[in-house]
């Protein structure tokens, strides 16, 4: 991979991310090849537009100033990985573990991690795999 192929995955990366703080959702869904979630913590998998948008507009529901800070970002062949902390506040009702927590308006601040897989020779998204641990959320909340 081209040096420049890199810095334009990693530009990628943290265009992405801003996007998602912004909840500009076209420009998000731009950013793919193909957009694909596949969430570590539950295993759920959001594949193609309709599934992620509906991802985005779930995810905010109950957090929704939802954003993120970058801690760290690298790439290697066919990945960039990224460390951040992930932030929110309970204002909307969250549905986890077959519950459902009403909003407390407490914040929330997880460190958490995420691989971005590209197309080869590109600097589009074909999936984005966040990792944190289970209930980190929950716990940070002070709900379990």
């Amino acid at each position: 991979m081209t040096d420049t192929l890199s810095a334009a995955r990693i530009q990628t990366v943290r265009d992405h991310m801003a996007l998602e703080c912004t909840h500009e959702w076209d420009a998000v869904i731009n950013t793919f090849q193909h957009p694909r979630y596949e969430m570590h913590a539950t295993g759920v998998v959001f594949d193609g537009e309709e599934h992620v948008r509906g991802y985005f507009d779930s995810s905010r529901i109950p957090f929704p100033d939802l954003a993120n800070e970058i801690i760290a970002i690298a790439a290697d062949d066919e990945t960039v990985l990224v460390e951040f902390w992930l932030t929110g506040t309970h204002l909307g009702p969250l549905k986890a573990n077959g519950r459902v927590f009403e909003p407390t308006g407490r914040k929330f601040r997880v460190r958490m991690a995420a691989t971005f897989e590209f197309a080869p020779n590109s600097d589009k998204i074909i999936c984005e795999r966040p990792y944190s641990a289970a209930d980190a959320k929950l716990r940070a909340l002070g709900l379990i």
